[in-house]
């Protein structure tokens, strides 16, 4: 029992709390009644998830946390530090690194994907998947990232873009249809949210959202798109005065969030739309050429077989690639991309240049070096995902415990 006292010290009382005000609370949100909701749907997602992968021969597995890389070269990333410095310096992040006091001897992060240790898995088994936790040190203050979120990653062995496109809309859709007919579904329908308005409270219900989202999920085959046409659709859109975009459309830049809502509303009506095969350019260095015979070794194609989901409202939630799987492709490629170091070389390599290194990759490159098989994947960001089948905008509000820029609370 509280006492009086207590009870009026409480922070959450019977009465509106602002999402902002309630992100400071961590620990005490997760009394409230959305939040116990927005459990329970991530635990039924999860389940299914793990169901539908079952049932196509998937095997599940746990990659590590701590890795030696960084996935996609950004070098946005959280570097592992041990607790206290053998040099008796500074402790933690505060030290400067130091390869002789290191605890694992040479620098390590926190896992940005894992997508690179699942395709070592996939040369033994032929489909692999993963549900873990992924960091990013980017200093983004949006409501569409995290610093901590968890990323579904799967791969398997097959030579079509459309394959690994195939997985990524039947799960997604089976999903939604998981989540309409269960009870949580209904719950999320009945939900009332509560917000300030200009003319003092108003209540309001999202159910027609929510369910226009779920229907959406379920109907038509999603339409796929290459990244040529639709450049070209922004670029008409914009000579016929339809829209006016901050950032210029441009072929070698890549889409903007506010490009990636135009296409989302004008291909997609509602559903889901995939983008594929964007430039070279802009996309990671083991994606390999749209065409794969069209690698001669002296020039690299200018666009490489990936794509990205755009979802309605909240863009990209997926994003997939075949794996560059031979190996003087993916060297020449990590040369291009200025990922190998100048160190000496093993010895008896002959596929790597005088005096190039691989650095923490070595051992990416020895997958191809010692025999590859064609294979493809994708990374799901889950916690956008059961955002928008259940509403809500923030991606903060969705997580249990949110970690963000200037934010990591209990």
């Amino acid at each position: 029992m509280l006492t009086v006292t207590l009870w009026k010290a409480y922070p959450i009382q019977k009465k509106y709390h602002s999402a902002e005000f309630l992100r400071t609370i961590p620990h005490l949100r997760l009394r409230t009644p959305i939040n116990g909701l927005l459990a329970r749907l991530r635990s039924d997602c999860d389940f299914h998830i793990a169901s539908f992968f079952r049932a196509r021969q998937f095997i599940r597995l746990q990659p590590p946390i701590i890795t030696s890389s960084d996935c996609e070269g950004a070098g946005e990333v959280f570097s592992v530090f041990s607790g206290k410095a053998q040099d008796g310096k500074a402790e933690g992040p505060q030290r400067v690194s130091n390869s002789e006091d290191e605890f694992f001897r040479t620098a390590k992060f926190l896992t940005v994907s894992s997508q690179l240790h699942l395709e070592a898995f996939v040369h033994e088994h032929h489909k692999v998947w993963t549900l873990s936790p992924t960091f990013r040190a980017e200093k983004s203050d949006t409501p569409r990232h995290l610093s901590e979120f968890y990323m579904l990653e799967a791969e398997l062995r097959t030579e079509s873009l459309q394959d690994v496109m195939d997985v990524v809309e039947d799960l997604i859709r089976s999903l939604a249809v998981n989540v309409r007919k269960s009870v949580v579904g209904q719950e999320l329908l009945a939900v009332r949210y509560t917000a300030d308005s200009e003319h003092g409270k108003s209540s309001f219900t999202r159910s027609e959202v929510i369910k226009s989202r779920w229907q959406g999920l379920e109907r038509r085959l999603w339409p796929r798109v290459p990244y040529n046409k639709a450049i070209e659709l922004l670029q008409a859109a914009v000579d016929a005065k339809e829209v006016t975009f901050r950032y210029e459309p441009l072929w070698d830049a890549g889409l903007q969030l506010e490009h990636e809502k135009f296409l989302a509303a004008e291909i997609g009506q509602g559903s889901p739309v995939f983008i594929t095969d964007y430039p070279q350019l802009v996309k990671p260095f083991y994606m390999p050429p749209s065409t794969l015979h069209s690698f001669s070794g002296q020039k690299t194609p200018s666009t490489v077989s990936c794509f990205d989901l755009l979802l309605p409202e909240v863009c990209e939630v997926v994003g997939g690639s075949l794996r560059e799987h031979r190996l003087e492709a993916l060297l020449q490629s990590m040369r291009e991309h200025g990922m190998q170091k100048h160190v000496q070389s093993k010895p008896g390599f002959e596929d790597q240049m005088v005096g190039e290194g691989l650095g923490n990759l070595d051992w990416y490159v020895d997958l191809r070096r010692f025999g590859s098989v064609p294979h493809g994947g994708f990374g799901l960001g889950f916690d956008r995902l059961i955002g928008y089948l259940a509403g809500i905008d923030n991606v903060r509000d969705v997580v249990p415990w949110p970690r963000y820029y200037g934010k990591c609370d209990c």
